[in-house]
């Protein structure tokens, strides 16, 4: 049996999909298998929806957490997403954390979905406890809404613990003030990483909570060179090109990177010929002359190289602050060596 590593986590069905969602079960049972203490799914519109992948993964394994990293407080009703939370929580014995996100703007407008707001991921946690305690809420009138009854059951006791993911001071204070743990985004510079993780630490002790009682996750691109290149190129620059397809001045404003870049990214005729996320859709072909667009030290975030290179890119995340760190893009299997060589060197 591999040891365990509570710190340490990864995504399963990482990216767009990988071979679609019945490759999770495996996923599931290696990553509990090679020692990652939690395993993360997010969610897309496609073949990735949250509630049915986190059931699988809680079912198959009997050690692993599961969280969602994310899904989104507003695409269901917050009784459905409050029931969801409690029903995954019994059926895996409390090893399911319920993490949000803000979501993708621009697809919120195109599908007809209200914009999430700070207030509104706020007002939707708290209501949530309160649903977990077992209380009636009458009338509530809130940024999320307005419901005249939300409740679940009397007898609800449950502590489920709420994470969520974070880019700007406004959510990373929320999550400080509020959420028990704060998942950072891909491609954080150490400089961004630390002032992310002081700004959730000081949010909860101005809250009156306790700043070491709330994880703080770096997700950090892990890119071993066993891959295949082309497999690496999709994982690296695939990756953060999507990024900034969706949210690029989001993540500029917050690793203060030229926003000029950016822009020549933006009208670059390969660039605009992809039909939909490039991390999904570009030919290799592609991918090598995106990677002529973006700067070199902006791809070095990754950890990327030999297993002992990423092990040490992976140490130097704890270093600058995090409490966790969520090795992000590859499968486990894909990860396999790199944990080895995580395990082998803290031995020694």
């Amino acid at each position: 049996m591999a040891p365990v590593h509570e710190e340490l986590g990864c995504y399963l069905l990482a990216g767009a999909g990988g071979s679609g969602p019945a490759t999770l079960v495996q996923e599931a049972r290696r990553a509990e298998e090679l020692g990652f203490g939690t395993a993360f799914l997010s969610e897309r519109w496609n073949v990735k929806e949250a509630s049915s992948l986190v059931g699988a993964a809680c079912a198959v394994t009997s050690r692993i957490r599961i969280a969602t990293a994310a899904t989104n407080c507003n695409t269901r009703h917050p009784l459905v997403t409050a029931s969801w939370a409690t029903t995954m929580h019994r059926l895996s014995g409390g090893r399911f954390t319920m993490g949000i996100g803000r979501g993708v703007a621009p697809l919120y407008s195109a599908f007809g979905i209200p914009e999430v707001t700070t207030a509104h991921m706020e007002d939707w946690a708290r209501v949530t406890r309160r649903l977990w305690r077992g209380e009636t809420i009458i009338g509530h009138d809130g940024p999320m809404g307005s419901y005249p009854v939300l409740f679940l059951d009397a007898d609800f006791d449950e502590d489920i613990p709420l994470a969520l993911v974070a880019f700007g001071p406004r959510t990373l204070a929320l999550g400080g003030r509020v959420f028990d743990d704060v998942i950072l985004h891909t491609y954080f510079p150490p400089e961004t990483l630390t002032r992310c993780v002081t700004t959730v630490k000081r949010a909860a002790e101005q809250a009156g909570r306790d700043p070491d009682a709330v994880r703080v996750w770096s997700c950090l691109a892990t890119v071993g060179d066993h891959l295949p290149e082309a497999d690496r190129l999709r994982k690296t620059v695939g990756r953060l090109a999507t990024y900034l397809q969706g949210y690029g001045e989001l993540l500029l404003r917050t690793n203060d990177w030229d926003p000029a870049v950016l822009q020549r990214f933006r009208d670059d005729p390969v660039v605009q010929s992809v039909p939909g996320a490039i991390d999904a859709k570009a030919t290799v072909a592609q991918l090598e002359h995106i990677a002529t667009l973006l700067p070199s030290d902006w791809l070095s975030v990754a950890a990327t190289g030999t297993p002992d290179r990423c092990v040490a890119r992976i140490r130097d995340e704890f270093s600058y602050g995090a409490d966790r760190v969520i090795l992000h893009g590859a499968s486990p299997d894909e990860l396999e060596p790199i944990l080895a060589e995580y395990g082998a060197a803290t031995v020694r």
